[in-house]
């Protein structure tokens, strides 16, 4: 891996759900999860990830005060998942993307680095 790395997201959206699946197809999909995990650490990128149960509370409106119970979307636009990943760049933290196991399940990733947090402006003061 190279020194200078950043951190991506992969967002994991879509894909044929457990229930579509035969307990064999499932586990052989998890298999693979597993694997590619495996790759991603010994190779010094895997920092985390975890799938999503589907579901949740989009909390909107002044205050938080509306709330909605989920899932939320067409199934090929819910959040199954993410994995956070260190790499170069945009480019490499695509091409490493592409090895996820979800677009064997009819799914797509979305891979966006996490920006850095501002830091705020310390004060001097004359003393």
């Amino acid at each position: 891996m190279t020194t200078e790395a950043n951190t991506f997201m992969f967002i994991l959206r879509g894909g044929k759900s457990r229930r579509d699946m035969s307990p064999t197809e499932y586990g052989q999909l998890i298999q693979k999860y597993l694997d590619w995990i495996e790759t991603l650490k010994n190779s010094g990128r895997y920092k985390a990830g975890d799938p999503l149960e589907a579901a949740g509370k989009v909390l909107s409106g002044k205050g938080g005060n509306l709330v909605t119970d989920g899932p939320f979307a067409e199934s090929k636009e819910t959040i199954g998942g993410y994995f956070m990943i260190a790499a170069r760049d945009l480019e490499e933290a695509s091409e490493i993307a592409k090895g996820c196991p979800i677009f064997e399940n009819e799914g797509t990733v979305e891979v966006r680095q996490i920006a850095e947090k501002p830091r705020p402006e310390i004060q001097q003061t004359a003393g």
